[in-house]
């Protein structure tokens, strides 16, 4: 009887222990899905989506204090154990990546593991100069102004193209265009010269070469059309025909943009005499011929006004006097004198002294 009893206690001894390996054994199946399948990223109720910035060369550590500062994780622990588990620690993408919906720490690591990024769209347009260009683009992709100012600046890479400070800005063409959000410096360039490469087709060159124009010369007389016609863009092609015309009888441009830029305040609302007489190689009124380079960065618009400029008599315009943003075209100095005086009482008018 007592040998009965205690062959009983045995037997329930070891199926006490048993239940307890398998609870346990459960517990640890249970942690170790909950660590791996568990929602550990919520966005906020308001929140659609969100998107995390991993920059290049980051740390593991960076990784998760990325995520943390974002409020993503719910246990970075968690999120650790797994991401060194898949060598995601050792393996680090960076880039742009959307978080759209509640994830998992399995589906977290294979995103970020994956380097799937969402594209960007990248837009310039009204823009000045190489720097204010580059101060542009760094606000939208990772690399920065001064990168992108020291690559484009290099003599090596401007010889290369027939560039100088003053014309690297024609290679640019303002646009929507989509990168991830992690490019490069070089990349950045690589990707506008081949859309250079691409905008100056054919048709686009040997309308050039009818000009008797260079590629980048025909941008840099873009660029005065632009900034002398930025409102009524019908009336571009009349200005491109009128500056050929002064380049085919071989006159100063005299273009008062250039003036403007040369004086470097671009708030100028009327070009004085003063301002006539500054000594730079963008004053048209000093100096024959094209500016060494752009006085802005011409858009697709504005090239081909020049390409597709009328053909006119026109020598001479000047606003006209309704501010209505067109302007009052002349074939000789008498006429054009007569337009000027009008758009002067105008201004004088309108009390605009500068």
């Amino acid at each position: 009887m007592k040998n009965n009893r205690r062959k009983s206690g045995i037997r329930k001894f070891i199926i006490a222990f048993i239940i307890i390996i398998i609870i346990g054994a459960l517990g640890l199946v249970y942690e170790l899905y909950s660590r791996v399948y568990h929602p550990n990223v919520l966005l906020n109720k308001d929140s659609v989506e969100k998107y995390i910035y991993i920059p290049t060369n980051s740390s593991f550590n960076e990784v998760v204090d990325i995520l943390s500062e974002n409020g993503l994780l719910i246990n970075s622990s968690s999120f650790v154990w797994l991401a060194k588990q898949k060598k995601y620690n050792v393996n680090i993408k960076p880039g742009r990546y959307r978080i759209d919906r509640a994830l998992n720490n399995n589906e977290l690591v294979n995103l970020l593991r994956s380097g799937r990024q969402d594209p960007i769209k990248v837009t310039f347009n009204n823009l000045r100069t190489i720097e204010d260009l580059a101060g542009n683009i760094a606000n939208q992709i990772e690399a920065d102004s001064v990168s992108i100012l020291e690559y484009v600046g290099d003599v090596l890479f401007q010889r290369t193209l027939g560039l100088d400070d003053h014309s690297l800005a024609c290679i640019f063409l303002p646009n929507t265009y989509e990168f991830y959000w992690n490019t490069s410096a070089e990349e950045f360039v690589s990707r506008m010269l081949k859309e250079y490469s691409n905008f100056w087709n054919t048709k686009r060159k040997q309308k050039a070469d009818s000009l008797k124009l260079s590629y980048y010369e025909v941008s840099i007389l873009a660029s005065i059309v632009e900034k002398e016609q930025n409102i009524k863009l019908d009336e571009r092609p009349d200005i491109a025909g009128l500056y050929l015309n002064r380049i085919k009888k071989g006159m100063k441009l005299q273009s008062d943009p250039t003036v403007i830029f040369a004086n470097g305040d671009f708030s100028i609302r009327r070009v004085l005499t003063k301002d006539l007489k500054i000594d730079s190689p963008y004053n048209t009124y000093l100096y024959k011929g094209l500016p060494p380079g752009p006085i802005c960065i011409p858009s697709i618009n504005a090239i081909d006004a020049v390409l597709n400029a009328n053909k006119n008599n026109y020598i001479f315009m000047c606003a006209k006097e309704d501010f209505s943003g067109y302007h009052n075209f002349a074939v000789n100095s008498r006429e054009h004198s007569r337009n000027a005086k009008k758009y002067r009482r105008a201004l004088n008018k309108r009390k605009i002294m500068r």
